[in-house]
């Protein structure tokens, strides 16, 4: 996923390291000031994990896909900045994991109480195959997946 790929007026490209700072700014938990979300947005960076959505404004959000969940790719984080909601950021970010990941099956997961996301995964052709307890107390993590490629 080295080439960028064009969407319309949206582009989506490999986040390299100096992207960092630009990408927490649209990460609301590293906005609040959290240290390790900014911390892991370098590391994401560095490693050539995240992606991110861009227009001619800059950043309007990112993801990052790894391939440790038992060998498939996860969607271990979407985040889109405030003021690009609801403008199709999130479904162009989890369409290209899709059509770029390295495996079969794609899967992700958010909690309970994210009815946004879990919105945006039913939209977007994801099905929720699964729930754990204990992860954060008294809010399950519900599991998604996603096939990229038939077969």
């Amino acid at each position: 996923m080295d080439e960028a790929r064009e969407y319309g007026n949206l582009t989506v490209r490999r986040a390299r390291e100096p992207d960092a700072e630009a990408l927490a700014e649209t990460d609301a938990l590293a906005v609040a000031g959290d240290a390790g979300r900014r911390a892991a947005i370098g590391e994401w960076c560095r490693r050539g994990l995240a992606a991110v959505a861009e227009d001619a404004s800059g950043p309007l959000g990112y993801r990052v896909v790894e391939y440790t969940f038992f060998g498939h790719g996860f969607v271990a984080m979407l985040t889109v900045a405030p003021r690009a909601r609801r403008r199709g950021v999130g479904r162009l970010l989890l369409d290209d994991a899709a059509a770029t990941c390295a495996t079969p099956k794609l899967f992700t997961s958010t909690n309970v109480s994210n009815q946004p996301i879990q919105g945006l995964l039913l939209r977007a052709g994801w099905e929720p195959v699964g729930l754990l307890h204990g992860l954060d107390e008294g809010d399950p993590e519900l599991f998604y997946l996603h096939r990229p490629r038939a077969g």
